[in-house]
Formats: C-alpha cells, sequence, structure tokens
C-alpha cells in the first residue's frame, strides 16, 4: 500500500530534507508551502529519481479554506493520506517587551494554528482506516525560554502541548503521533549564530529522526524525539 504523506514548509530547509528523505524511501511525499517557485522545482527533482510521484500545493497553512481545499484535493485526485507533517513554521520577533504584535500574530497563526488545521482535517480519515502518522516538528524552545524568544517558545510549547494531548485521544486508535524538538538546524528559519562553539544541526539529520519514527512496526509509537547539536 502506498504510504502518502503532507509534508507543510517543504520548501526548504527541514521540510525540505524531510520530503526528499521519505521520497528516497518510497514514501509519497506531497510537498505544501507558499513559495510556488521553490515547490515546482524540488518536486521535479524528486520526480526524476523518485518511484512514486511527488505532488506540490501552494497553501499558507494560517489560512484554514486553503489547508481543507489542499487535504480535499489529496484525498480526491490522489489518494488517502497516511500521514501528516507539521513542519511550518516561523521564528520572528520574540521579546514581549518589545511589543511586536504582528509578529506574534503570525508565529501564532501559523506555529500552533497553522498545525491545528490541518492534523484536525486529516485525522477522521486515520481513525476511520485504524492507520496515520501525525508527526509535529517542535522545537529545544518548547523546552527551554532565553529572554529574546519568549512568544516563539510559547507556540513550541503548545506544539508540544498540542502533541502530548493527541497521544491521549488517540490512543488505541491505530494512530500514532510523534513530536520531533530539534535543537540549532541551519536553516533560514534560524538567526546566524556565528557565537556557537559548535556546529549546528544539519535539515537532514531532522528528517533522519522522521523517517526513524515513521518506519518502526505498527505497534510501536514514538512519541517524542529531541535532536539536539553534539
Amino acid at each position: 500500500m502506498t504510504k502518502r504523506i503532507i509534508v507543510t514548509g517543504a520548501s526548504n530547509g527541514i521540510g525540505e530534507a524531510i520530503a526528499r528523505k521519505l521520497a528516497d524511501n518510497d514514501y509519497q511525499v506531497i510537498l505544501v508551502a507558499r513559495n510556488k517557485e521553490k515547490l515546482e522545482t524540488i518536486t521535479h527533482e524528486i520526480n526524476k529519481k523518485s518511484s512514486k510521484t511527488a505532488y506540490f500545493y501552494q497553501v499558507d497553512v494560517s489560512k484554514e479554506d486553503q489547508v481543507e481545499r489542499m487535504i480535499n484535493d489529496v484525498k480526491e485526485n490522489i489518494g488517502s493520506i497516511y500521514g501528516y507533517i507539521n513542519n511550518a513554521g516561523v521564528m520572528l520577533n520574540s521579546e514581549v517587551t518589545k511589543g511586536d504584535t504582528a509578529s506574534w500574530d503570525q508565529m501564532i497563526d501559523i506555529n500552533i494554528k497553522g498545525v491545528l488545521y490541518g492534523t484536525s482535517l486529516v485525522i477522521p480519515d486515520m481513525i476511520a482506516n485504524e492507520s496515520g502518522h501525525i508527526i509535529n516538528i517542535a522545537s529545544v524552545s518548547g523546552f527551554e525560554v532565553t529572554k529574546i524568544n519568549t512568544v516563539y517558545s510559547a507556540t513550541k510549547f503548545a506544539v508540544r502541548a498540542i502533541s502530548q494531548g493527541l497521544e491521549k485521544e488517540l490512543a488505541r486508535t491505530g494512530v500514532r503521533i510523534t513530536n520531533v524538538s530539534p535543537g540549532m538546524v541551519e536553516t533560514e528559519l534560524s538567526p546566524n549564530r556565528q557565537d556557537m562553539n559548535r556546529k549546528p544541526l544539519e535539515p537532514a539529520d531532522i528528517a533522519n529522526g522522521v523517517l526513524y519514527a515513521l518506519s518502526q512496526p505498527s505497534y510501536v509509537n514514538v512519541n517524542e524525539i529531541t535532536i539536539r547539536p553534539n
């Protein structure tokens, strides 16, 4: 059976690495992001060597109607959805004292609501099929807060809370939930950390963790993976 997986935020960084890794391992991937040009390029490259056709959708995950149209189109024109990877996210000005409410709204809309919209729409079919896998890409900022990332951390704490709640909601349904919390990764999302005294993670390192969770036997549910630079 084809395992079809939607990956949000798939136009660069961690999402792109996850899509490529899964396509290399016989999953059919549906790439979702806002940047159509990048999505076209990545999907074309995947399809040149993948055994299963990849597709892409230009979607803003903070818009519930766009997410719903995408999911309905996948189900009607491509097939049933086995997995949904909530990777889309933004890291903006996060200090409460700066009062940047526009940045806070954007992080809440994408990092929290974007997770809830897609997840809530794919779960009913997964429960009916007694099979499926939701993977949420959170952050170590969901465990630890610094003075410059208060609001961003709050959104990632929320993602971890959603994952933990889903573990209980989905228990014994056949649907698995995995929360992946990366440390500093070399992506466009992360600020330039030239002062780091260790090598940051590569997006492929997170993709490997996602593949590990997905590839476990159906009776094994990997609930939490934390990946940090050594």
